[in-house]
C-alpha cells in the first residue's frame, strides 16, 4: 500500500494561546513494500509524523493519501476506520496495552471490533501468535501472568491480527536486552518481507536503521532535512555529526581504520562481514 505525505503541517492546540507547530512541509513518499527507518532527536517531529499515518492526527495543513483513501486539511475525511485499520502501530511498550482476561480475547478484540467474526477473529489469532513466536497455549491464559517478553509479543500478535498492509513501529524494541531487541527486530524484518507490507520505523538506534531500512528520512525541528539510502545517509558522517547524530558503530570503525592505515576503501560498508571482506581485499592487494 502506497503512502504519501504531502506539504504536511501539524499545529498542535491550533487556534488557542497553546498553539505549536510541530511539523511544517513534510513531505515523504512510501511505496509499497518500502521499509523506511524514520530518525531525529527528540522533538523533531517523528511521533507527529507517525501519527498522521493512519490518521490519529489530521494534518492542519496538506494531504495524507494511504493507498485509496486521502485525508486533506481542514476537510471533513470519512472512513477513517479503514485507514486504521489497514495501517498499525506498535507504540513504544506495547505491552501496556493489553487489558483483557486471556491473551485470546485480547489479540481478537481489534479484527472483531472492525467487524471480523468471532470465528474469524479466533483463527487470526492463531496466526499470529505463530507469527511473533508464541504457542497456541497461552491462548487461554491471561496476558498479565506472561513473562515481559511474551506479553510484548501478544500485543504485537493483536496489531498483526488486524491484517495491515503497513506496520508501523513506534522504538519497539525500547527497554530490552540486546538479544531481545535482535530477536524482535527480526522477526518485524520476516514479517516485511514474508507479507510485502510497508513497513515504517522510527528509532533511535542507527545500527537498527542501517540493517534493516531500505529509506531513511532525517527530521529535524519538525523538517525532513535529508532522505536516502543507508549507505547514501551513512557515507554523509560529518553531516550526522553536524546534527548531533550517531552513526553505526561499524562506520566509525572504519573511519578510524582508515585513518590508521592512510587509505580509503572506497565505499561505506553497513556490516562487519561486509567490511571485513574489503579489508581482506586490501591486504591482499585487491582494489576496494
Amino acid at each position: 500500500m502506497d503512502i504519501s505525505l504531502q506539504s504536511i503541517e501539524y499545529r498542535y492546540q491550533a487556534n488557542t494561546p497553546f498553539e505549536r507547530l510541530a511539523i511544517k512541509d513534510v513531505s515523504i513518499e512510501i511505496p509499497t513494500g518500502t521499509y523506511m527507518a524514520l530518525i531525529g532527536h527528540t522533538g523533531s517531529g517523528k511521533s507527529t509524523v507517525l501519527q498522521h499515518l493512519n490518521a490519529l492526527l489530521l494534518p492542519t495543513e496538506g494531504t495524507v493519501v494511504i493507498g485509496d483513501h486521502k485525508v486533506k486539511a481542514k476537510q471533513k475525511n470519512k472512513n477513517l476506520r479503514l485507514i486504521r485499520q489497514k495501517v498499525g502501530i506498535v507504540f513504544q511498550f506495547p505491552e501496556h496495552q493489553l487489558f483483557e482476561e486471556t491473551v485470546e480475547k485480547d489479540i481478537i478484540f481489534g479484527p472483531m471490533n472492525f467487524g471480523v467474526s468471532e470465528a474469524d477473529a479466533k483463527e487470526r489469532a492463531r496466526l499470529a501468535l505463530q507469527q511473533v513466536g508464541l504457542s497456541e497455549e497461552i491462548l487461554e491464559k491471561s496476558p498479565f501472568d506472561l513473562s515481559g517478553g511474551q506479553m510484548r509479543r501478544v500485543a504485537i500478535a493483536g496489531v498483526l491480527a488486524m491484517e495491515p498492509d503497513c506496520l508501523v513501529l513506534d522504538e519497539p524494541t525500547a527497554g530490552l536486552d540486546p538479544r531481545g531487541r535482535k530477536e524482535i527486530m527480526d522477526m518485524f524484518y520476516s514479517l516485511h518481507k514474508e507479507r510485502n507490507l510497508s513497513t515504517i520505523l522510527v528509532t533511535h538506534s542507527m545500527e537498527d536503521a542501517a540493517k534493516y531500512a531500505d529509506q531513511i528520512v532525517i527530521m529535524q525541528q519538525g523538517h525532513v532535512v535529508k532522505q536516502g539510502t543507508p549507505i547514501e545517509i551513512f557515507s554523509s558522517v560529518s553531516d550526522l555529526v553536524e546534527m548531533g547524530l550517531d552513526v553505526p558503530e561499524v562506520v566509525r570503525f572504519q573511519r578510524s581504520l582508515e585513518e590508521k592505515l592512510g587509505v580509503k576503501l572506497g565505499a561505506t560498508y553497513l556490516s562487519i562481514e561486509e567490511l571485513s571482506s574489503a579489508v581482506t581485499e586490501l591486504l591482499r592487494g585487491a582494489p576496494v
